[in-house]
This record gives C-alpha cells, structure tokens and sequence, in this order.
C-alpha cells in the first residue's frame, strides 16, 4: 500500500489542478520539502548524547550541533535526506579515535533543528553558521547533504575549508525534482506550476542550481564515492560532478547502494583526510 501512496497523492494534486492549478502546484512543493519525522532509536540517542550538544541559529531557526572533541582539525559533517546526525556515528567514532575533532548538524526540518520545511539552499546557510563557528579544514556531505555543502563553499568563500568528501551525491537539482514529479505522476501543469514557484522563491530556474556547475570553480581537493547500482541517485550523477571537480579522486563502488556505509568507506576516508 505504501508504494501506491505517491501515485494516490498524485492523482488526488492532479484532480485539484483541473480546478487550481495554483494551489495544486503549491501543495505538490510542499509535499516534496518536507521529510517524513522518524524518531531516534535508544541507540541513536545513546551515541548522540555523546557529543557536547549545542544548539545555533539562523535567523530564527535553531540548528542542532554535535560535537565530538579531539585535538586535531575539525571535520564537518553533513548527513542526507530523512537522515540525522545519527547516521555518521560509526566514521565518527572512527575518526575521533584518529584525534579529529568532529562535529555534526542536523538539516532543517530534520532531527532536532528547526524549519517547516526543507530545501539544499537553507541546509547550506546552516552549513555555514555552524562552519563560522567551528573552522572546519574538512567537510563530508552525503546526498543532499553533500549538495548544500557544494551550495554553501560556493556562495561563500571559506579559507579554513581544504578538503570536500562528497558521498553520493546529486549533480543538479532539476534531475531531482524530475525523480519527484515522475515518481508522483503529476501533471505537466503541476510540474510547470512547482517550476515556477521556486524560481520566484529563490530567485534563479531549478537548472542554475547544481553540484557540477557550482563545484567547477572551488579549489579545494575532494574525494567522490557513488555506488554504481545506487538506486536513488544515479551513477551518472557521480561522473558528471567528477568532470567538474578539477582536484579530485574519483572511487565508484559495486553493492554498497546509496548509503555507503562500511570499513571500506570509512577507511578510504581517513587515508584521504590524512594525506
């Protein structure tokens, strides 16, 4: 039943569409920002705890921020859709052991930050009140947490950042929001209507933003790992930001998916970041 519920919300927007086209379009954006709330395991809660906790803002949006201290240089992490910091606490727990001092946010509208809703532009000014603070040399994004990292180093120059690890990672966001819309089967109205309001909200078409164009000019070294039978953002992504990014390393792995978690991960890492 679960898998037939994009398509039932999609005809019901479709149905409202014929009718408001307007509203139709704006309620299909909302659907697409914001992530479903998953509560944190006895576990999850364990290792976060952990951490020294501290909470920043952005404008008035509080931004959760775990802080694993070592006397090393820090290592900014940002995690990927419907995700929260929980998801790094084995390659935490691994570098903090090497003497990194690692730290951690949660995105808007995802574990205990703030926001009603998601989009990569906002976790990248996140990204960059919490890198004020804590002068990351290194930063690791996943999904799209790995795009608004790519947004915030290219909005804004960041002389302490030296490193970008980029873990399965989306090249542009119109192909995300194509993945959507397919995925939901809305109309071309609906879809036109959803292109539209972004360009009025954020200023730009949803072709200007992305991975591969914006990481073109950063000079910094970066590491690309992508799954070659990731199913939820293609491998071709993965070749287009590679083309892009002048200094980097390019590792394609087989059976590991999207989620990229492992030894073998976490290793190539930390030989990276200690080179």
């Amino acid at each position: 039943m679960y898998s037939l519920l994009p398509k039932i919300v999609g005809a019901l927007l479709n149905s409202i569409g014929i009718l408001n086209s307007k509203l139709a379009s704006r309620l299909a954006l909302q659907v697409f920002s914001k992530p479903r709330k998953g509560k944190l395991t006895p576990d999850a809660n364990s290792f976060l705890k952990t951490a020294t906790n501290s909470t920043m803002y952005y404008t008035s949006f509080p931004i959760q921020v775990y802080n694993w201290k070592g006397p090393k240089e820090t290592i900014l992490l940002a995690h990927g859709w419907e995700s929260n910091s929980n998801r790094w606490r084995k390659i935490a727990k691994k570098l903090t052991d090497k003497g990194y001092n690692v730290v951690a946010l949660d995105a808007p509208a995802h574990g205990a930050s703030g926001s009603p809703d998601f989009n990569a532009l906002l976790y990248a000014e996140f990204i960059y009140v919490v890198s004020l603070k804590f002068k990351p040399t290194s930063v690791i994004g996943h999904s799209v947490g790995a795009m608004a990292l790519v947004f915030s180093l290219h909005k804004y120059e960041n002389k302490t950042i030296k490193k970008a690890i980029l873990l399965g990672a989306p090249s542009n966001f119109k192909d995300i929001l194509k993945r959507y819309t397919d995925m939901m089967g809305y109309s071309r109205l609906i879809c036109s209507g959803i292109e539209r309001q972004i360009e009025r909200k954020f200023g730009q078409p949803t072709s200007h933003y992305s991975t591969a164009k914006f990481i073109e000019n950063l000079k910094i070294e970066g590491l690309i790992i992508h799954d070659e039978k990731d199913k939820v953002i293609p491998y071709s992504d993965a070749l287009e930001i590679n083309t892009s990014f002048k200094n980097a390393i390019f590792i394609s792995t087989k059976g590991l998916g999207h989620s990229l978690k492992g030894d073998y991960i976490s290793g190539e890492i930390i030989k990276f970041l200690s080179h």
